[in-house]
């Protein structure tokens, strides 16, 4: 039988994360190789495709690998861990459908209305006085904090799903630092 490709995992029965800024999603360190996100990913129970190369950044090579529970059917991805050449992870994403909810200081990120975590992150961002960056569809994000939160479709409504990124030597801004396939509509 075929599952709703629309559904939602309720909060929960998702996997708890806690994001630390430019440092680590959950398990999943900034700089550790996808061979290492492998090991530590299926060690907690997720399965992985193989890895493909994602093309060149300027004199770098990219490499993404895709994470799931092992009860997800096999379209439907929860987490997707980006790698430069010798930089290790760069980039991490999770699907706002099905990916672990990554929290930030108390702040819920993943599956939630665009306008409720705009909202939270706006604030959180004035009292830590840090700029807010408004992405390319108009969601509140932060460089600073290394998180971009985009808009994800759940059927007829709108969820948030996150790409979290540290900008290095290759990429100075988070905008750099985001493989282009993370601007498409999803």
């Amino acid at each position: 039988m075929w599952s709703d490709p629309w559904a939602v995992v309720a909060e929960a029965d998702r996997v708890q994360w806690r994001y630390i800024p430019l440092e680590s999603v959950g398990p999943l360190h900034f700089g550790m190789s996808l061979k290492e996100a492998v090991a530590t990913m299926e060690g907690l129970g997720f399965t992985s495709e193989p890895v493909r190369v994602g093309g060149r950044f300027g004199p770098h090579g990219q490499s993404a690998v895709e994470f799931r529970t092992a009860d997800r059917p096999a379209y439907q991805v929860d987490v997707v861990a980006y790698e430069v050449d010798t930089l290790g992870l760069t980039c991490i994403t999770v699907d706002a459908r099905s990916g672990p909810q990554v929290t930030l200081d108390g702040i819920r990120l993943i599956g939630q209305t665009p306008s409720k975590l705009d909202d939270e992150l706006r604030g959180h961002l004035d009292t830590l006085g840090l700029d807010v960056v408004i992405t390319p569809e108009g969601d509140v994000g932060s460089g600073a904090l290394g998180i971009l939160p985009r808009a994800q479709r759940a059927g007829d409504v709108l969820l948030t799903r996150a790409v979290f990124g540290r900008p290095n030597d290759w990429a100075y801004t988070m905008f750099d630092c985001i493989p282009a396939e993370e601007w498409d509509v999803r």
